[in-house]
């Protein structure tokens, strides 16, 4: 099972890059997020500098041009704009699946209290709070639930149940 960490944004060391017409790509210095543009078009130069680089993917990323491009992340953080927008949540589980991702995946952005145990489900293992919420609660949200009807991420595996077997379970248990 993975470990989780919640952060509060206070205390995420990882700066956003953002390029412009004057700067292409952050400084040596720093743990920098950049752009998936950014990351396809200099990670070569990136790789290269020794210094941690991650990789920031925001909602409209086309996710499948990073495909076998992972390679040098230290971590992949995807932006939540707002609560409401859940394809972060998509995101997530893309990268976990699709694209094969091992390291770190982090929820930044709009990233409520009671989104953390759904993030888990879907791959995410580290958490930036929005402002005001409390990582002891988001802590305590990853064990609220025991068990899941839908599968998740790597979770139903390791608890030794199917999707099907919860089903039934579930159902045996309703009682109109």
């Amino acid at each position: 099972m993975r470990k989780h960490r919640v952060l509060a944004a206070a205390l995420d060391e990882w700066q956003q890059f953002v390029p412009n017409d004057e700067l292409a790509l952050p400084p040596v210095e720093g743990k920098w997020l950049v752009p998936v543009t950014t990351w396809l078009k200099h990670r070569d130069v990136l790789n290269q500098r020794g210094t941690p680089v991650g990789l920031r993917v925001v909602p409209g990323d086309a996710l499948d041009a990073l495909s076998n491009k992972l390679e040098g992340l230290v971590l992949i953080a995807v932006d939540f704009p707002s609560f409401t927008d859940g394809r972060g949540f998509t995101a997530g589980r893309l990268l976990r699946t699709r694209l094969g991702w091992q390291g770190e995946l982090r929820a930044i952005g709009d990233v409520l209290v009671d989104t953390v145990n759904y993030l888990a489900r879907c791959g995410f293992d580290s958490f930036v709070l929005k402002e005001g919420h409390g990582p002891d609660a988001a802590s305590a949200q990853l064990h609220f639930f025991h068990r899941a009807y839908q599968q998740g991420y790597g979770s139903l595996t390791e608890q030794g149940e199917s999707s099907r077997a919860i089903r039934r379970r579930c159902l045996a248990g309703w009682k109109l």
